[in-house]
């Protein structure tokens, strides 16, 4: 099979081997909460990697791998596979901490800057010099989304300036 002159057989297997590494890797420091810098956007951004390597090996082996669907080995790894990925689907009453972050994300970006102090163990007027020195004005009744919305900062970055810097 040949896409715009680049022949799959040449970038598809590199490609499955070179992000399983990098997945697994990644996966391993996620579960041992071990992820720190960029390991969780990695792990998150890279799966389409293997999935785009994935889904050109499986077309240049596609006989093999029909032929694999049609044992017993192989129709029972993607009926267990499949029941696996639709238990994940479930919380099953557990709340985990990938559940929490968005929300615990939304009411410190939606609280005011002076309650936003507080969490920080900071004045509000430190929060807002820390503000004023990355050029974001803002006074201690705005919120982050507010200030965000006005300035065109980005709110994560706006959470890093509150709770990172000095």
């Amino acid at each position: 099979m040949q896409a715009t002159g680049v022949s799959l057989r040449r970038w598809a297997t590199p490609l499955v081997i070179g992000a399983f590494l990098l997945m697994s890797a990644t996966g391993v420091l996620m579960f041992f909460e071990l992820d720190v810098g960029l390991v969780t956007v990695t792990h998150q951004w890279f799966s389409w990697a293997f999935l785009l390597g994935a889904g050109a090996h499986i077309a240049l082996n596609w006989r093999p791998f029909r032929n694999h669907l049609k044992s017993g080995w192989g129709r029972a790894s993607i009926a267990a596979f499949t029941a696996l990925t639709m238990v994940a689907l479930f919380s099953w009453g557990m709340i985990t901490g990938p559940q929490i972050e968005r929300p615990i994300e939304e009411a410190l970006v939606d609280a005011p800057i002076s309650a936003l102090a507080a969490v920080t163990r900071n004045t509000p007027e430190t929060v807002l010099r820390r503000l004023a020195a990355s050029g974001i004005v803002a006074d201690g009744d705005d919120s982050l989304r507010d200030v965000a919305l006005r300035s065109g900062a980005d709110e994560n970055c706006l959470l890093a300036i509150v709770f990172f810097l000095n």
